[in-house]
C-alpha cells in the first residue's frame, strides 16, 4: 500500500512508505547494518585488512592447496582468524534461522541452478577482485574508485538478469 502522492505538472508520483518497502519491520535490517558495520571496523582497525569475505574463503584454501597463488604470505598469515570468521558468518545466520527466524529458509529453485548461480558468482567475484562484502560494505565505505565501479557494475548486470529472467517467464 502506497501511502502518499506527490502531484507535479499533472502527474501523481506516489511516495513510498517505509512500511512498504520493508513489510515484516525494518528494524533487523538496521541491526544488521549496525552489526556488519561494527565487524569490518573491528577487523580493519585490529589488523589494517579489508574484511572481503571472498578473500577469507580464498585465504582457507591455503590449508589444503599448495599453488603459490593460495600460499601467499598475507594469506597464510591470517588464515586462522579468517576462517573463525567465515564460520562465525555461517554461524550467526545459523542461529538467526534457529531462534529469531520464521523457520528457515526454503526455496524452489532445482540444486542445479543453486550450483550454477554459485559458480558465476565465485567466477566473477575474482575476475571483479573482490565481492560485494569487500567492494559495497569497505571499499565504498573507504572512498575507493574501484569499488564504486565494481559495485555498480553487480547491481547493474544483477537488475538487468533479474528483469531478463523475469522477461524470459522463468521461474524455480
Amino acid at each position: 500500500m502506497v501511502g502518499l502522492s506527490l502531484s507535479a505538472a499533472g502527474a501523481t508520483v506516489p511516495l513510498v512508505v517505509v512500511g512498504d518497502l520493508f513489510p515484516n519491520g525494518w528494524i533487523d535490517y538496521a541491526l544488521g547494518g549496525v552489526l556488519i558495520g561494527l565487524g569490518v571496523s573491528v577487523i580493519y582497525l585490529s589488523t589494517g585488512i579489508i574484511a572481503g569475505a571472498s578473500t577469507f574463503l580464498e585465504s582457507t584454501l591455503s590449508y589444503v592447496s599448495d599453488l603459490p597463488r593460495f600460499n601467499r604470505g598475507k594469506y597464510v598469515r591470517s588464515r586462522d582468524w579468517r576462517v573463525v570468521f567465515t564460520g562465525g558468518i555461517v554461524l550467526g545466520a545459523a542461529l538467526y534461522t534457529v531462534t529469531l527466524g520464521p523457520g528457515g529458509w526454503t526455496t524452489q529453485v532445482q540444486p542445479w541452478r543453486l550450483f550454477l548461480g554459485g559458480t558465476l558468482v565465485g567466477v566473477g567475484t575474482r575476475l571483479g577482485k573482490g565481492c560485494t562484502s569487500g567492494h559495497g560494505v569497505c571499499g565504498i565505505g573507504s572512498g575507493s574508485n574501484t569499488s564504486f565501479v565494481n559495485v555498480a557494475t553487480f547491481m547493474l548486470l544483477a537488475i538487468g538478469t533479474a528483469q531478463l529472467v523475469a522477461a524470459l517467464g522463468v521461474s524455480p
